[in-house]
């Protein structure tokens, strides 16, 4: 379900921008975020940005939800010039994904670059995962990035060459059945888009940020990390974001049907 309160609404002042591409980035619930990351960097850019986010999910995950989030996210893109509109939307709902683009186009117009970073993510291996979550993780993961994509692809109105599609996987496995198998069936759906679309002159690429600690990481996993990464640190929001502004710059055309590896060469 998606739910509309005041911070749903176009920030006063700022109506949709006609210089300025749009963006429409999921899975943008917390300040210190990968989303978050993204659509500062992508608003420092010159774009417009609408971005979702669902606050039970992070009511109910170790790290918990960020009261405000939402309202400062939204100051900081303002900063760079962005118009900006959030919605709180639920991706588990199969509806969701055709009344985000109906409402972001309602409010701002049309979408030129989506960028997925939303997910559903609880541990669980072979023996203990259990079917609710399991089918919960390919709702969220798999068949809202098919839902979304689909959207996209049926309404992309902007010029051929300008249009991105971006998703982020990982490559979980062990002990993280749910999540790492979703994820999977989100890189073949992404890639996918890069031929499917291909009329419409819309690129699409699934990155693998690595290990990046937004507060979901115990300390013994931290030093894991640390340890297999040549770099000898964790990635962050940002190596994530200039990826993706590089994808979604003119410059970034060429990269197309890509599962690219952003992760500080993790072994």
């Amino acid at each position: 379900m998606t739910t509309n309160t005041d911070l749903d609404q176009p920030v006063p002042g700022q109506g949709p921008s006609t210089d300025r591409p749009l963006a429409l980035i999921t899975g943008v619930g917390r300040t210190v975020g990968i989303g978050a990351g993204i659509a500062r960097r992508l608003a420092a850019s010159g774009w417009d940005i609408a971005f979702t986010y669902w606050s039970p999910y992070d009511d109910r995950m170790s790290w918990g939800s960020e009261p405000g989030a939402t309202e400062a996210i939204r100051r900081a893109l303002a900063e760079h010039g962005a118009s900006t509109t959030a919605i709180e939307a639920d991706l588990a709902d199969p509806d969701t994904p055709a009344r985000v683009f109906d409402e972001v186009e309602q409010r701002m117009g049309r979408v030129t670059a989506l960028v997925m970073s939303h997910c559903e993510s609880v541990d669980s291996g072979l023996l203990d995962t259990t079917v609710e979550s399991f089918d919960r993780h390919f709702a969220v993961n798999t068949r809202a990035t098919w839902l979304l994509i689909r959207e996209f692809g049926r309404r992309f109105t902007s010029a051929r060459g300008t249009g991105r599609i971006i998703s982020l996987t990982s490559d979980h496995t062990v002990g993280n059945l749910p999540y790492g198998a979703s994820k999977g069936a989100l890189d073949r759906i992404t890639l996918a888009a890069a031929h499917e679309l291909a009329h419409l002159g819309v690129s699409a690429n699934a990155i693998n940020p690595g290990p990046v600690d937004t507060g979901w990481m115990p300390e013994e996993v931290r030093e894991h990390c640390v340890r297999s990464t040549p770099l000898g640190r964790l990635g962050t929001p940002q190596d994530t974001a200039h990826l993706v502004d590089f994808l979604c710059s003119r410059q970034g055309e060429w990269i197309n049907g890509q599962l690219l590896m952003s992760n500080g060469g993790l072994a």
